[in-house]
């Protein structure tokens, strides 16, 4: 059966929050984030705010240049939570294959579910009008066979708006799609295509499989699926945790690796802290160091670990800072954990050696 699978997305979900508990910031441009003096960053923004440039992720200092009329509003995760939780129950109403993706995104597979005569597209019509009518913000969905087309449509229509891929229209919609949509395909990576000749999938259709691993090493294999609109993931409800870390923006700079040595141990603190509220800790595969630079470059530094206790980190920290040797504005520190995979691998190892 072929698969029915919806990927729901609120619109600018923490301003959207925001401005429905205070409506007289209906209109003006909003985010949510860190202030430009302690040198945050952007965690969201309403589409006001976006047609001045605004985008999540940017530094708070450089948003308010962009738009010096921006209001920035610091977080309330009780309040996005407690929307989220209102969300999720309105998902599991159609369907027990609910995979959150984040507070204010998740696919559904509502493949086989009778609710709306069986239609995934009056459905995610539905869902949207009650998460309006119930939470009071709006949502964006999107419909196709499968995930990764699925999370494509929902910002098709955005905002407020869905749109639909039928199993019939996966080969046209997908020839002309933009190599940058693929999920992976970053901003170096979009870059590197295009020197390559390279700028929609139905150009990455002319590469042989070999050819895209020789080029792109395993990431050529997802490549050359994701460019025929080939993903058979399955909506996974209880997506285990795959890491946990801490991070930390500075006022002002670390100067040196000494300072950086000095700063983790009060990250390593929080993170220990956050580690220990895991019942149970999933088993650990690595341990990273993650540094940005005052140039913004950013760098990670990773080893293998059984437990965050036996890790050296100021020997991953040194490691990390050799790189640039600059001083440093961020500092974070985590681990990664045993996915599925890795754990059948190395049982799969242990038993060629017994």
């Amino acid at each position: 059966m072929t698969r029915k699978i919806i990927h729901c997305d609120c619109d600018c979900f923490y301003a959207a929050i925001e401005m429905r508990d205070d409506p007289t910031l209906v209109g003006r441009p909003v985010a949510v984030g860190g202030r430009a003096e302690t040198r945050g960053v952007i965690a969201t923004c309403n589409y006001e705010a976006r047609a001045f440039g605004v985008r999540s992720a940017m530094p708070t200092g450089r948003a308010l240049r962009l738009c010096p009329e921006l209001v920035v509003l610091p977080p309330d995760f009780e309040r996005y939570r407690a929307a989220s939780r209102q969300i999720l129950a309105i998902y599991r109403d159609y369907t027990d294959k609910v995979e959150p993706l984040s507070l204010d995104e998740a696919y559904l597979d509502v493949t086989g579910v009778d609710r709306c005569r069986g239609s995934a597209t009056l459905m995610a019509e539905e869902i949207r009008a009650r998460i309006f009518a119930e939470v009071g913000i709006t949502a964006s969905a999107g419909i196709a066979p499968n995930k990764f087309l699925a999370k494509i449509a929902s910002d098709w229509r955005k905002p407020n708006g869905q749109f639909v891929i039928r199993p019939e229209e996966v080969d046209a919609f997908v020839v002309d799609l933009p190599v940058k949509k693929l999920f992976g395909v970053g901003q170096v990576t979009a870059a590197r295509m295009e020197r390559l000749g390279v700028n929609t999938c139905g150009q990455l259709r002319e590469w042989s499989l070999a050819d895209l691993i020789a080029k792109f090493g395993s990431f050529g294999r997802s490549l050359h699926r994701l460019c025929r609109g080939i993903d058979e993931r399955a909506v996974s409800p209880d997506r285990p945790r795959k890491s946990l870390s801490v991070e930390t923006t500075y006022v002002t700079d670390l100067p040196d690796l000494a300072a950086c040595v000095s700063a983790v141990e009060a990250l390593l603190e929080d993170f220990h802290r956050r580690f220990g509220r895991l019942t149970p800790a999933p088993p650990v595969h690595k341990a990273f160091v993650k540094i940005r630079f005052n140039d913004f470059t950013r760098t990670t530094a990773e080893c293998l670990a059984t437990s965050p206790a036996a890790v050296d980190w100021p020997a991953l920290l040194a490691t990390a800072h050799a790189r640039r040797d600059r001083p440093v504005r961020l500092l974070g520190v985590g681990v990664r954990f045993v996915e599925e995979d890795t754990e059948s691998a190395r049982g799969a190892q242990a038993g060629l050696f017994d």
